[in-house]
C-alpha cells in the first residue's frame, strides 16, 4: 500500500532577500520552520534548510533500513545512533549525503556491521532517491560485538 506525505511551505520575496516558513507537515510533528537563502547557504542562525531536513530523512530511513537488514540476518541491533550530513554547494546543489552510524549489534563482529550498513546504505528508500545524483558514503563502527 503507498502512503503519501504532505508538507505546506510559503515563500515571500525572491531567493536572496525573501524568506520562508515550512507552514506544517501532514503529520503535525513539526512547524512552524523558518526557512531563508542565508540559512541555507551561509550561517543556519536558528532557521532550517531543505539540506537539514534531507539529512533527518536520510538517517531516520537509513536506522530502519539497517535495523531491518540486521534483523533479518539473525542479529537485531539493540540500538543504533545515526547522523547524516548533506552538502549543498551554491549554484551546483546538493552533492554528497555522508552516513554515521554507530551500533550496539550482539552477536555480530565490526566487518559485518560494515556490510550491513553498505546494504541499508545502497537500499534505504531515501538513498535509492539520492543514487546516481548525490555521493553517498556510510561509516559504520559497532559497539557491542561477537561476546559482548
Amino acid at each position: 500500500m503507498a502512503t503519501e506525505r504532505r508538507a505546506e511551505v510559503t515563500w515571500n520575496g525572491d531567493l536572496f532577500n525573501g524568506s520562508g516558513t515550512i507552514d506544517r507537515v501532514g503529520s503535525g510533528a513539526f512547524g512552524p520552520l523558518d526557512v531563508t537563502w542565508t540559512s541555507r547557504a551561509e550561517d543556519p542562525n536558528g532557521r532550517t534548510s531543505p539540506e537539514e531536513l534531507i539529512a533527518a530523512a536520510h538517517a531516520a530511513c537509513f536506522s530502519m533500513a539497517l535495523s531491518n537488514v540486521l534483523a533479518k540476518a539473525g542479529t537485531p541491533p539493540e540500538q543504533l545512533k545515526t547522523a547524516a550530513t548533506v552538502t549543498f554547494v551554491p549554484g551546483t546543489g546538493i552533492t554528497k549525503s555522508e552516513l554515521e552510524v554507530e551500533g550496539s549489534v550482539p552477536g555480530l563482529d565490526a566487518n559485518g556491521f560494515r556490510e550491513a550498513a553498505e546494504d541499508a546504505k545502497a537500499n534505504c528508500p531515501v538513498s535509492q532517491a539520492l543514487k546516481n545524483n548525490v555521493e553517498l558514503s556510510v561509516n559504520a563502527r559497532v559497539t557491542s560485538s561477537v561476546g559482548g
